[in-house]
């Protein structure tokens, strides 16, 4: 059986999906006799968006669990480091965070000599497995779901801009350019420079999707075999919050629906890809969709399933988000860095009660 593993996007929120992959990893440990065992000796392909597109290359880099904890523990509030008053203001881009602590954190991270003077490239046989990374060419408008797979169209190595040329930290680092919040990165393919934000405002939040099809569609010459026997999805998310206004937060007036209805873009494209996997997939687990569908676990649906689908996510209803927001409990927010206890006391507590060997095997 191949096995993917897709992580959302959700900044500072990857911190809960970390707990769960931490309690994925030590089972695993258990189930194989191997207290090194890590992420990568199990599953064949590892897809990401934004925070998700992070934890998915240092886990295809080979990296155990803990350490990515640690790297988001440690540097979260330099990831988060607002732009100096005296930066001089951008013609087209105005980020709330300074975007230099991430790239150097990722130039040293993905760098084939420990010290970021030797940046990988998407090519470098570092990376143990497949890798899929997600993010939106803002110069052309369209999505870009990135591999390192050799055979792909685009990473022909004698093409003069064969994407396997691109800096792996330049990848990445685009993935998580969320717009407002930080600067574009800029990479250059042949004699073309790109600007690229954030893989959360394609339709691929949830990456699990566009993974599967990247695996078995001719097109991407991978072409795994389907079925639910071949092919087994473990998809994370980084908490779902209702994105609806209650009635003392919904004022008329346009502010109030500019900061939220980018928020309900996102959230709605992730449930769909949610739903959209439930359906094409055989569900082995998967909280609730919503009370009319449920969640679809082991539905007998007309029609070949492509894979088994397995969905690790918590969320929370409309009267708990605004509980947190009078409590001043922000861990709704992608940059919420002083909320790291509280997500990782959540993400321990909902692996603990609900990730199982069978789910993973």
């Amino acid at each position: 059986m191949k096995r993917i593993l897709a992580l959302d996007g959700g900044g500072i929120r990857g911190v809960f999906t970390l707990e769960v992959l931490l309690q994925i990893e030590s089972m695993l440990r258990t189930e194989y006799g191997k207290a090194d065992f890590v992420l990568s000796d199990h599953f064949d392909f590892f897809a990401g968006t934004s925070t998700g597109a992070i934890i998915a290359a240092c886990l295809c880099w080979g990296m155990p669990v803990q350490n990515i904890l640690d790297f988001y523990v440690k540097y979260g509030t330099e990831m988060f480091r607002p732009v100096p008053w005296y930066r001089p203001i951008k013609k087209y881009f105005v980020a709330r965070f300074d975007s230099k602590p991430l790239s150097d954190l990722l130039q040293r991270t993905f760098s084939e000599d420990g010290q970021g003077k030797v940046p990988a490239l998407l090519s470098t046989k570092r990376l143990r497995k497949l890798l899929l990374v997600v993010m939106r060419n803002h110069s052309t408008g369209s999505a870009w779901p990135m591999t390192n797979n050799p055979l792909a169209k685009y990473n022909d190595p004698h093409l003069p801009d064969s994407n396997l040329k691109i800096p792996l930290w330049k990848v990445v680092r685009a993935s998580t350019a969320a717009p407002v919040y930080f600067d574009p990165e800029v990479i250059r393919l042949g004699n073309k420079e790109f600007k690229f934000v954030d893989g959360s405002v394609t339709p691929y939040n949830n990456p699990a999707l566009i993974a599967a099809l990247t695996a078995m569609l001719p097109c991407y010459r991978l072409e795994w075999t389907p079925g639910p026997e071949n092919v087994r999805i473990v998809s994370v998310g980084t908490i779902r919050f209702s994105s609806g206004l209650p009635p003392e937060l919904d004022k008329p007036w346009l502010g109030q629906h500019i900061t939220h209805v980018p928020l309900a873009l996102i959230q709605g494209c992730t449930w769909q890809q949610d739903y959209l996997c439930r359906v094409l997939g055989e569900c082995i687990f998967g909280e609730d969709l919503d009370g009319e569908i449920e969640g679809l676990v082991r539905e007998k649906l007309p029609g070949a399933r492509l894979f088994s689908y397995v969905r690790y996510n918590r969320s929370y209803k409309m009267e708990e988000v605004v509980e947190f927001l009078r409590s001043r409990q922000h861990f709704t927010q992608i940059d919420a860095v002083s909320a790291i206890p509280i997500l990782r006391d959540v993400g321990r507590i909902y692996a603990e009660n609900n990730v199982k060997l069978e789910h993973l095997m």
